[in-house]
């Protein structure tokens, strides 16, 4: 590993090599904010991507290419004369103490539910800081993210369940007014009531210390492989998948399961025919 001085040339260089890029390059000379946002949420989920395959070199890479959007949104707003990247790491630095007494000051927390447990008041009391508990959880997360932290959130002031087993019965009750709803065939309730259901499952998920989005993630990723293999297979036989059997397809489904390793985690798909 390198040393602290290695790190600190490493970063200036880099700082350097953005700097030079904005006044030379033609393409890096005309972005702006807005042309680069949408290039930094694929650099996001690229290197979130990355984490969920657990490959420490594309890991690497991704976090080089964040990294990079960082600075060059840095060098952006030194040109407007609003901050630099000194700016953005003392600010952030900043921030980081203060959210942190029982380090830098005399608060006692010994586990890291005593340092959840004020984390919220500690934000409101921020200058420029969340002025509500909720006002924290960006508008543009993904839904499934953002129902985790508005729960995530809400516990740490004490809005949650005595008992985490206690979740299941709300659960159960979401998922019978979803059945009703559908029975109905009330299209506008029923999507209400499936709101409800998937928010009281993300729920549960919270309270079991399970992440609901790498949960469905490995599922999907998951559910991919094992389609693709169904997909190779029916080229190799010469039959196209929609000349084939729901039967035929449960089979190599069955054949895919069989040839991946036992799974580590997460929810077991057992057949095609049931998705």
């Amino acid at each position: 590993m390198h040393t602290r001085e290695e790190k600190l040339e490493a970063f200036g260089r880099l700082i350097d090599v953005l700097d030079n890029l904005r006044v030379k390059c033609p393409w890096d000379r005309k972005q702006t904010n807005e042309s680069l946002r949408p290039h930094t949420i694929e650099e996001a989920y690229e290197l979130c991507d990355a984490i969920m395959k657990n490959e420490p070199k594309e890991i690497q890479k991704e976090l080089g290419d964040v990294l990079e959007h960082v600075i060059f949104y840095s060098i952006i707003g030194r040109e407007k004369g609003e901050f630099d990247i000194a700016d953005v790491c003392n600010k952030e630095a900043d921030k980081l103490i203060f959210r942190h007494p029982h380090i830098y000051g005399e608060v006692k927390a010994e586990t890291s539910d005593d340092v959840s447990a004020v984390w919220e008041q500690i934000k409101q009391k921020e200058k420029d800081g969340n002025k509500t508990v909720l006002s924290g959880v960006p508008s543009s997360l993904p839904s499934l993210i953002k129902a985790y932290r508005i729960q995530d959130k809400a516990t740490n002031v004490g809005f949650d369940w005595e008992k985490k087993e206690d979740v299941w019965t709300k659960v159960h009750e979401e998922l019978e007014e979803l059945e009703t709803e559908l029975r109905k065939e009330d299209k506008e309730r029923s999507l209400e009531e499936l709101g409800d259901f998937l928010f009281s499952l993300v729920n549960a998920a919270r309270l079991y210390h399970l992440n609901p989005d790498t949960a469905l993630e490995k599922t999907n990723q998951k559910f991919t492989r094992r389609f693709n293999y169904i997909e190779q297979k029916s080229k190799e036989l010469g039959k196209p998948m929609t000349e084939m059997t729901l039967e035929e397809m449960d089979k190599l489904w069955d054949e895919a399961k069989k040839n991946e390793k036992a799974p580590q985690g997460g929810v077991e798909i057992d057949s095609i025919s049931n998705q």
